[in-house]
C-alpha cells in the first residue's frame, strides 16, 4: 500500500513537510510514502524529500517529463481524462515513458484532481502495456467495476473513504474488500 501526502496548498487536505513528519513517524514503518505535488518548484519538492521518507513523487499539474524526473525519484505523472483521442493518449504516454506509472483521473475545470468525479473507465485500459493507476470518483460501490473494465495496475482514492471531509475508518475498509474481490 502507498500513502499519500499533499502538498498542494489549494487542496482541502493540504499538509506541510514538517506536519507530515510527525504522521510519517506515527504510522508503520512499511507503508510506501507518496509525496502529492501540483506545479510545485523544484525548492518545494527538494524540502518534502530532505525531511520525509518519500519512495514515489506524484505530479497532478503540468510538469514537464523532465521537472518530474530531476529528483532520483520514481515518479507517478497523473493525466486529466477528458475528450482527448486515444491517440492523444497514446502521445501523453510516449511523451511521459520514463514515468513509472500514469495516474488517470477525472478532468475537472480548474481543478488538478480531488473532484470525487469518476470518467468513461474504458479510456484508462492501456491494455497491460504500461502501469497505470485509476483515481477520480472511486468507491467501494464502483472500484470493483472499475477495475474490471479498466484493468489498472493500481487504484487511487481519497474522497471516495471520507466522510464530512475526513478520512472514514469502515469506508477504507468497505473500499479495500471491494478492491480485494477484483483480483
Amino acid at each position: 500500500y502507498a500513502l499519500g501526502l499533499m502538498f498542494y496548498p489549494a487542496s482541502r487536505r493540504f499538509i506541510t513537510p514538517a506536519q507530515a513528519q510527525a504522521w510519517v513517524s506515527d504510522l508503520p514503518p512499511f507503508a510506501n510514502w507518496v509525496g502529492v505535488f501540483v506545479n510545485p518548484t523544484a525548492e518545494e519538492v527538494q524540502a518534502a524529500l530532505d525531511c520525509l521518507p518519500l519512495g514515489l513523487l506524484q505530479f497532478h499539474g503540468d510538469e514537464t517529463p523532465a521537472f518530474c524526473a530531476q529528483f532520483d525519484r520514481p515518479y507517478i505523472k497523473a493525466l486529466r481524462i477528458g475528450e482527448q483521442s486515444a491517440e492523444d493518449l497514446r502521445d501523453l504516454d510516449r511523451h511521459y515513458a520514463d514515468a513509472a506509472a500514469l495516474l488517470l483521473d477525472s478532468e475537472t475545470p480548474d481543478q488538478y484532481g480531488g473532484s470525487g468525479q469518476p470518467f468513461d473507465w474504458r479510456r484508462a485500459d492501456f491494455g497491460g502495456e504500461r502501469r497505470v493507476f485509476l483515481a477520480g470518483g472511486l468507491t467501494a460501490a464502483n472500484v470493483l467495476e472499475a477495475i474490471r473494465i479498466a484493468h489498472p495496475f493500481a487504484v487511487d482514492v481519497s474522497s471516495g473513504v471520507e466522510t464530512d471531509g475526513q478520512k472514514d475508518l469502515d469506508k477504507i475498509r468497505q473500499f479495500c474488500a471491494a478492491v480485494r474481490d477484483a483480483d
